[in-house]
């Protein structure tokens, strides 16, 4: 709840989609403190885009930190595009992460702190990523690991090394901040304060012009608006599936193929016994014997357990092989060497005393060759095609690895292909809002917006059954729309443009008449157009959070406002402008025993602390000596977003 009433002091609505975004590390600082400060980077290469005290940020370092935090942001918004995301502030976003981490590590050593070889060596080794089957560290694991996301060893352990630093420097700059009680009873209460007041909003699309604008206009709207009109990136699949039946015909298996595998599984069809238990597991030898002693008098094992505190266990069918792989051989052997409703000797487990009932006997006698024919020769001929569909997938891949094309492997597997209509890397058909790509590709399709065009791959659709071939037929880059193609979506919107304008001045000019003592309702007629009604306001912000749903920009401004005031507030997107006014506001009050005062002073405190460590960030950026080369930033936003300009 604490963190909803912060949202309502934001200044900008929905701005903000990632933060601690450059994965270059983040397998190591995944859980820290110190994971938003942007300790990762470490790559210098081409033309300076920055300066941080005598550590340099290139080119090349910029650019793999902007599609490393593009891949991250990817994970929530698959279809995001890079010139969307520069679009939105991320490069400049990835500079600042980048900039922080330099100077963080550049302001610890020039006061002392450092990160030694041991310590860093202690933190690689404590990543679960580099760890081998046997929970230790594993060299190889690690190297692989590093190379996958096309780092090294140094770079890896610079980058830890200034992680470490900075954890010196920021965690102490922000743990433990406490808020005072008056300043957590002042915010408290603010859930309890009621609010009085309306809002009203002028529509664009009141103040629209009727007539069509000239070319010229929509071309200058379009050019300045661009951003607006970028669409995904978009693929053809074309694909085909093929299983076990495009092997063809396989050797029956022979009589010596089916006695071999009758002798290796004799075990398997020998005479066995299977029993169902009954058991009690005690802490003594002595508390085992006596609790035996008492059922073979007469009681059951139910309630003697139950009067001891303890509980019985149902066991089984088991055999007596999986049994002692449960308990130990030597209570195995007591159990199934025990009749049918009695109770076995006590025998000892690493668990403890074993008190054990036998409830049910279950003797299956064996089968001769002739009896387990017909499941030995299924059995040869399931893995037999198994093995040569595997040969087959095998082959397959390395004629595709030789350049093969999709269309020659298809039609000599009698495999039909088949092409998708236009996909999002989100799988959704484009242009539609919830068309999905085939279900058959749902495993390959993060793989086919990675290829490049025309190179097919293999792939399991349904593992041990089903194989896919596919391939990007198509692929249509990220950009905005030609104005040819949505002239009409554009001409609609700069309608939009042009009346909003119009509705500000609409705005200034109702605010005056509040100003001068009428009601929002009374200076909203004197527009003569058709308006949406008024919303009158009587609430507080428990209520408004109580309703469970996301406050919206003309609330969070009310809940921001003097008493006795009024202003406008801009909608997205060119919809409109909002009137907020609010005419009363009734103090709240809040006790020391509400459980909203606990979670301000708790969740507020934890606020400041993030305001110190901003702070000291910001510190730290003025005692460093910080340039930028803004025509080498420039060169790698034309490079990542292909733009010349």
């Amino acid at each position: 709840m604490i963190n909803s009433f912060r949202k309502f002091f934001q200044s900008k609505i929905g701005i903000g989609l990632f933060v601690g975004f450059l994965a270059l590390i983040a397998f190591a600082f995944a859980g820290a403190d110190v994971s938003s400060t942007g300790t990762f980077g470490g790559v210098s290469g081409g033309d300076r885009v920055a300066v941080v005290g005598d550590e340099k940020i290139g080119t090349a370092e910029l650019s793999r930190a902007a599609t490393n935090a593009l891949d991250q942001v990817r994970q929530g918004n698959p279809t995001l595009s890079m010139p969307a995301f520069i679009e939105q502030g991320g490069l400049e976003r990835v500079l600042d992460t980048l900039l922080d981490r330099v100077a963080i590590a550049e302001f610890g050593k020039k006061y002392g702190l450092r990160a030694g070889d041991n310590l860093v060596n202690s933190e690689i080794r404590m990543i679960p990523a580099f760890r081998g089957a046997d929970g230790n560290f594993d060299e190889e694991m690690y190297r692989a690991a590093i190379a996958q996301q096309g780092l090294t060893d140094a770079v890896v352990r610079d980058d830890l090394g200034d992680g470490l630093i900075a954890e010196q420097v920021l965690v102490p700059g922000s743990f433990g901040a406490v808020l005072p009680n008056k300043l957590a009873a002042r915010y408290g209460a603010l859930f309890k304060e009621r609010r009085r007041g309306s809002i009203g909003l002028l529509p664009s699309l009141a103040y629209a012009p009727e007539g069509d604008p000239t070319d010229a206009q929509v071309q200058a709207y379009y050019e300045s608006n661009r951003a607006d009109y970028i669409r995904p990136e978009r693929r053809i699949i074309r694909y085909a599936t093929f299983g076990e039946s495009s092997v063809g015909t396989i050797a029956a298996p022979t009589e010596a193929e089916i006695a071999s595998r009758y002798e290796q599984n004799a075990s398997q069809y020998a005479a066995s016994e299977e029993r169902t238990l009954s058991q009690l597991i005690v802490p003594t030898q002595q508390g085992a014997q006596a609790i035996r002693n008492r059922i073979q008098q007469g009681a059951s094992l139910e309630a003697v357990a139950q009067e001891a505190g303890f509980s019985v266990a149902k066991l089984g069918p088991i055999s007596q092989s999986a049994y002692g792989q449960q308990a130990s051989s030597n209570v195995a052997r007591a159990v199934f060497g025990t009749a049918r409703g009695q109770i076995a000797e006590v025998a000892r487990s690493g668990l403890g005393f074993h008190v054990v009932r036998v409830d049910a006997i279950n003797r299956i006698a064996g089968r001769s060759l002739d009896q387990a024919r017909g499941e030995i020769i299924e059995t040869l001929q399931l893995e037999k095609r198994r093995r040569a569909f595997n040969e087959l997938a095998g082959s397959i891949e390395d004629r595709l690895a030789d350049g093969e094309s999709l269309t020659d492997v298809a039609a000599e597997l009698d495999a039909e292909l088949t092409s998708t209509k236009p996909l999002t890397a989100a799988g959704i058909v484009y242009g539609t809002q919830d068309e999905r790509a085939p279900a058959i590709l749902g495993r390959a399709l993060a793989t086919a917006f990675q290829m490049e065009e025309g190179e097919p791959q293999l792939a399991e659709a349904v593992p041990g059954e089903t194989f896919l071939l596919f391939e990007a037929a198509d692929i249509t880059s990220s950009a905005a729309a030609p104005l040819a193609d949505i002239r009409d979506a554009v001409v609609a919107d700069w309608r939009r443009a042009e009346g909003s304008k119009l509705a500000k001045e609409a705005a200034d000019r109702v605010l005056k008449l509040l100003d001068g003592g009428q009601s929002l309702a009374a200076a909203l007629r004197t527009e003569e157009k058709r308006l949406p009604p008024v919303d009158t306001l009587n609430i507080t912000r428990e209520e408004l959070l109580q309703q469970g749903q996301r406050v919206p920009a003309p609330l969070a401004l009310f809940f921001s406002m003097a008493q006795g005031t009024a202003k406008r507030l801009e909608g997205p997107q060119n919809i409109g402008w909002y009137l907020v006014d609010l005419d009363d506001i009734e103090a709240g009050v809040i006790a020391e025993d509400d459980p909203l005062f606990a979670q301000a002073k708790a969740q507020f405190g934890q606020a400041i602390g993030q305001e110190y460590g901003e702070q000291l960030r910001t510190a730290i950026r003025n005692d460093v000596t910080a340039e930028t080369n803004d025509t080498a930033v420039d060169a790698v936003r034309r490079q990542l977003t292909g733009t010349s300009q």
